[in-house]
């Protein structure tokens, strides 16, 4: 199927739902190790019993970009089958996430736009926690080049 077959199945208002994602212990050390992010507030209890800056979180929370991993999987899990390309994202974290809270990343089509070298999808980006409360938000870019990178011609 052609990029711009994959482009015109997509509408606007789709949605791509990510996998739920609990955060344990485990799954904040592992994200430590891989980024090299040992910040205390992610692991010290006792250091999280205080207040960080003007904000009090009651506990360790995970890291702010394992939010942002959570929903490019999101996204590069959707595109690459499809033939497209993950080019851009911006967040904002609204909340922080806790030891036990499940997080579900959400990517909705806002946009579609055609140009001579490529077909561009814009999406809403929002990750709520178990409550349904937002914890992040912002906005990705992603392509359907007409040539794939690397790809013989």
């Amino acid at each position: 199927m052609t990029a711009k077959e994959e482009f015109d199945k997509v509408n606007e208002g789709d949605v791509i739902t990510g996998r739920e994602f609990t955060v344990t212990r485990d799954t904040i050390q592992a994200f430590a190790d891989a980024s090299l992010d040992y910040n205390p507030l992610h692991f010290d209890d006792n250091y999280m019993k205080n207040k960080f800056g003007k904000t009090q979180f009651d506990g360790v929370i995970m890291h702010g970009m394992q939010n942002f991993a959570l929903i490019s999987r999101t996204l590069t899990d959707w595109l690459l089958p499809r033939g497209g390309f993950h080019r851009r994202l911006e967040t904002r974290w609204l909340k922080p996430v806790q030891l036990g809270h499940t997080i579900t990343p959400v990517a909705r089509i806002s946009r579609k736009r055609e140009t001579e070298k490529g077909y561009w999808l814009l999406f809403d980006i929002e990750v709520t926690n178990q409550d349904g409360d937002l914890v992040a938000a912002g906005n990705a870019m992603a392509e359907f080049p007409d040539i794939i990178p690397g790809a013989a011609a």
